[in-house]
């Protein structure tokens, strides 16, 4: 069926409606027959995102859920698109890692599917392939994963190991499926240190767990995966290659037979970030990362000496410090080990689930878990608090975990919060010490002192609510509500686990853009410009405008550039600025407001590719950014013509102490009368500028003095066949442009010759629209405040009408005003920045940065008790934080060792030291504070 349809496709070129429907039913096709060994293909999702918008441009309007490919082709777009271009995958490539490494093309190691990239089944891939050609291919096997070894998997980020021949320390990197054995590891070993099968009879090559260059485990079972081996990114292998012959290793070129002299370190590559695992699904129900790795393997057991004949002497631990353990993600369970790794790293916590907490369960609780939530949670603690820095996989604890809450269940991802909220409640239930709780009827405060009534309450929820968690975490607010009728006063106080801060919306985006003057009147410069968040590119378009003080005869083209070329032009006014990213990279171009029917210039930059052999000639490659001018169709253009207006933009990029003489390139020059194009009129009637007007008055060239000439730049210019013209000959031909085109594409070479001419260093860097990571110092100055996000929350506000308020005196609902305050805080203080809001029809999320305190966070003037007179200060040790969108982000902890007194950041199983001055950034989510001991301070609660 699928080879059919695809002997049908090659046929004639197909409309957008005929391509998706052929794409649809090959994907059906494919998926329908998935199977381990499959292949599978990365796609870029910019490239997929507009193919399927252009293959649904005619049909009816959808949402759609990427985790689903079938479901991908009834998508809309109410404007008519282009057909897209060639694929480029070039944005998924770590430009950073040679492609000759050994690991063949390297992807960045931060993917997210449905983000970054979609996945395509081999048919789906092979008959884009052949109507869109590009890439680079990247193609992944489909690998059994999950408990049962049943579900199937996309191995997108395969093992990276780095092979280092000691003491040489020759590196050969590679990369190795989970799923090979040790034994094909071990030819691979083999291979590409050249020992040969003779040579095998004579040698002994040992495959050994080599953590921290220390012997923990040999490695002798060859058919076991590397999955089942507990194989990951952060793990060291090493390869000893024993003589038989006389029991000593090999010896190196000296003839040494120390054991060390020519061991290989299998060794993972360290980056900012590792993904363990890295899997990514093939099929809607378990899509994301998953990884399946097995650790029941115990790593730092001793060698027997029959494994071992040297002794297990240099078997150790794995580190001197404990809580640096990570968690496996097992398919976007990065909100679970964020919150987990904050719960652990609670001192009182640790403390209480490292000792007899059993006696504690509440096994008849029928609000708790029978106690098994409970369980699962601490034996996960200790093994995190274990020595050692081999990553947990928290298997039993998830199935625990969906077993009581299904909404956690399969590989979607969720909120941390939200998890949070229920393990503490959870907890709580399973650990309560009260077993039969007594019915107490609240009373309402009736006039009477707040104090009597806050204890009473409080009593009376410590009589039916008593565990490890209400002892750290819980405090108590103080609600008041007003009837707006009778004035009916209603004062309650009620408990809390946490507070749900709110952000103030940012109704504003900050963008920025680099500035080109076409008429060579500045060098280009970078403006950052503040607009709606939900507006529009008129919005921006006149912010830049204000900016960079346009003239009233000049417009501003904007553009987005990618891979050194112009990727998009936005001339739809009404285009949302929604759909620019922030790592996007865009320019905009000055030039003049004319009548004339024009077209664009694009000068496109070229280098000559960097070659490590001197004897092969590279070819020229794009490099720095476009630069954009206005060319008239209306009159006749000549290459000399095309030759004075580039060399009018490239005029500000001239080498001080380089005169236009100087910069002259060949025999053959332009004369400077036609150089005057470049300027503009002062006249405001004429706005337009000279250098759009192809046809100069000759003869008022004859009463002036010599022109000095202009350079003749080293242009080529594309035709309508691709061909490239020369235009550094023959000044006075005339240049045909195409009717068809919008566009004129012109090629400058930068030899070494000419670049000691022009410095191009201000075209060669262009900043995204926002660049994220930690806030500098000037970001900082007009930051949301902690302080002010609590302000809010504590504001007195009507309630919402869907959540009206009985009245006892007026007997019916009413939408009362609710005033709350802080009455008692409890010893952890856990404070959730309410970033994502829900509609029915959207999901949204606040990148508010918030500057919150890391230490002294003074509660004190917030608390309505004020018969304590205490400070309330607090210092923050964790929190969990969340980068991207909604749906498609990460999520991570920084946590703070008390111990160590430093600051770790938790990536799923990648836990990497950073400094105090990174803890803050606009990714934090949920904070967690510890009360400080001082002398004044209360014991506990508040109190």
């Amino acid at each position: 069926m699928t080879e059919v349809l695809m002997c049908i496709a090659s046929v004639s070129e197909l409309s957008p409606d005929e391509e998706r429907i052929l794409i649809r039913d090959i994907a059906l096709a494919s998926q329908a027959n998935s199977k381990e060994g499959d292949t599978f293909f990365l796609i870029t999702q910019r490239w997929w995102q507009h193919w399927i918008e252009y293959v649904n441009q005619d049909q009816t309007n959808t949402s759609y859920d990427a985790s689903s490919l079938s479901e991908q082709f009834d998508l809309a777009n109410s404007s008519a698109l282009k057909r897209p271009a060639g694929i480029d995958n070039s944005d998924l490539i770590d430009d950073a890692v040679l492609e000759d490494s050994g690991t063949g093309i390297e992807i960045h190691d931060t993917l997210l599917e449905g983000r970054d990239y979609v996945l395509l089944p081999q048919e789906v891939w092979n008959q884009l392939f052949r109507w869109y050609g590009g890439g680079p291919t990247l193609a992944r096997k489909v690998i059994s994963s999950g408990l049962s070894q049943t579900e199937l998997a996309v191995e997108v980020y395969p093992l990276r190991l780095q092979l280092l021949m000691l003491p040489k320390n020759d590196r050969f990197p590679i990369r190795i499926s989970k799923k090979e054995t040790i034994g094909q590891l071990h030819r691979k070993a083999c291979e590409i240190f050249d020992l040969q099968p003779d040579q095998l009879s004579l040698l002994q090559v040992c495959i050994w767990d080599y953590y921290a260059r220390r012997r923990h485990a040999l490695m002798n079972d060859m058919d076991k995966t590397l999955d089942d081996a507990n194989l990951q990114m952060d793990q060291d292998i090493l390869v000893e290659v024993i003589n038989n012959t006389n029991n000593t290793s090999f010896a190196q070129e000296n003839g040494s037979a120390q054991r060390e002299a020519n061991s290989a370190l299998v060794e993972p590559s360290k980056s900012s970030l590792s993904i363990a695992g890295g899997l990514s699904a093939s099929r809607g129900a378990s899509k994301g990362y998953n990884t399946d790795l097995s650790s029941s393997q115990n790593l730092n057991s001793p060698v027997r000496d029959v494994e071992n004949p040297y002794g297990t002497s240099g078997v150790t631990t794995r580190s001197s410090f404990l809580g640096l353990t990570g968690l496996l993600n097992l398919g976007n369970t990065c909100y679970m080990n964020s919150a987990i790794q904050c719960l652990v790293h609670t001192p009182e916590f640790a403390r209480y689930f490292r000792e007899d907490y059993h006696r504690e369960i509440n096994w008849q609780n029928p609000l708790g878990m029978v106690g098994e939530l409970a369980l699962a949670f601490g034996e996960l603690l200790r093994k995190l608090w274990a020595p050692g820095r081999t990553p947990i996989a928290p298997r039993p604890f998830k199935a625990k975990l969906v077993r009581f809450a299904p909404q956690f269940s399969g590989h979607n991802q969720h909120d941390s919060q939200e998890l949070l909220a229920f393990l503490l409640d959870g907890l709580h239930e399973d650990l309560n010490r009260v077993k039969h709780k007594p019915y107490i009827k609240s009373r309402d405060a009736d006039g009477r002192p707040d104090e009597e009534v806050a204890d009473e309450y409080w009593a009376n929820h410590i009589a039916r609510n008593d565990s490890i968690i209400v002892d750290v975490c819980q405090g108590q607010y103080k609600s008041t509500l007003v009837c707006p009728v009778c004035n009916k006063v209603s004062v309650t106080f009620d408990p809390f686990m946490y507070l749900s801060l709110p952000l103030q919306p940012t109704t504003n985006r900050t963008m920025t853009v680099t500035v080109f003057a076409c008429d060579g009147a500045s060098l280009p410069f970078s403006c950052t410009v503040t607009v709606p968040k939900q507006g529009r590119c008129r919005d921006l378009i006149q912010a830049l405008s204000n900016a960079c003080s346009l003239k009233h005869n000049e417009r501003l083209v904007l553009v987005e550039i990618r891979n050194h070329l112009i990727h998009r032009y936005f001339e739809d006014p009404l285009q949302l600025l929604s759909n620019i990213k922030d790592d996007d990279r865009l320019a905009a171009y000055k030039v003049p407001k004319i009548d004339k029917n024009t077209k664009y210039l694009q000068l496109i930059h070229r280098q000559r590719e960097q070659s490590s052999d001197s004897h092969i000639i590279s070819g020229w490659k794009p490099y720095g950014t476009p630069i954009v001018s206005l060319i008239s169709c209306d009159d006749t253009v000549t290459r000399g013509d095309i030759q004075v207006i580039v060399n009018c933009m490239l005029s500000p990029l001239l080498r001080k102490g380089i005169n236009v003489e100087q910069a002259t390139t060949s025999e053959t020059s332009i004369p400077k009368a036609t150089s005057d194009h470049c300027s503009f009129n002062s006249d405001d009637d004429a706005c337009a500028p000279n250098m759009m007007s192809n046809s100069v008055n000759k003869d008022t060239t004859n009463s002036k003095a010599p022109p000095m000439p202009l350079p003749t730049l080293p242009l080529l210019l594309v035709d309508d066949n691709n061909a490239c013209i020369d235009l550094s000959m023959g000044e006075e031909k005339v240049v045909k442009l195409s009717p068809l085109s919008p566009k004129i594409l012109v090629y400058i070479d930068w030899s070494q010759k000419l670049l000691e001419k022009y410095d191009t260093h201000t075209l060669e860097t262009l900043p995204e629209v926002l660049k994220y990571g930690p806030v500098t110092k000037k970001a900082r100055t007009e930051p949301l405040s902690l302080y002010t996000c609590l302000e809010a929350f504590l504001r007195e506000e009507p309630l919402v009408p869907e959540d009206m308020w009985y009245c006892p005196k007026c007997k019916e609902r009413r939408q009362a005003s609710k005033k709350l305050d802080l009455w008692r805080l409890p010893e952890v203080l856990v404070i959730h920045l309410k970033r994502f809001s829900y509609s029915r029809s959207m999901k949204h999320k606040l990148e508010t940065f918030v500057n919150f305190p890391i230490h002294d966070f003074d509660l004190t003037n917030y608390i309505a008790n004020k018969n304590n007179s205490r400070r309330q200060l607090y210092e923050l040790y964790a929190l969990t934080n969340h980068y991207g969108s909604m749906g498609s982000g990460h999520y991570t902890a920084h946590i703070k060792l008390l111990d160590e007194n430093r600051w770790y950041n938790f990536d799923d199983s990648h836990i990497s030291l950073i400094s105090e001055d990174e803890v803050n950034t606009a990714a934090a989510y949920v904070l967690f504070y510890r009360r400080v001991k001082t002398d004044d301070a209360a014991v506990s609660n508040g109190a």
